[in-house]
């Protein structure tokens, strides 16, 4: 059993621990070309929260969709990880709960629109 898991499993037994809500804020992903995916999220008509470039070769941009408490940050010089790598999901419970997922569809299969 890893550290983690240890340490997990002892938290959820241990009545001395403090709960804390938590919620996911930020979401840091990679994108090749920071003017296009900026350009991008503005035509969604997201919010534009910061767009900053503190220091050489580190540019910041960051956009939130509409009613979400999670934004997106992306930029220059702050993940090594691939562009596109990323995996994530817009979630919207409708009154049933369902959950859809939002996905860009760049190229369209032959035959449909």
């Amino acid at each position: 059993m890893s550290q983690a898991s240890t340490s997990t499993k002892q938290q959820k037994h241990d009545a001395s621990v403090t709960r804390v809500d938590m919620k996911r804020e930020v979401d840091i992903i990679p994108v090749s070309d920071v003017e296009r995916s900026k350009q991008f999220y503005e035509r969604l008509g997201w919010r534009l929260d910061e767009g900053v470039a503190p220091a050489n070769g580190v540019r910041i941009v960051q956009f939130t969709p509409p009613g979400s408490a999670c934004s997106v940050t992306f930029g220059k010089g702050i993940t090594t990880a691939a562009p596109g790598s990323a995996e994530g999901g817009l979630v919207v419970n409708d009154p049933d709960g369902n959950t859809w997922l939002v996905q860009e569809v760049t190229t369209r299969l032959p035959g449909r629109i």
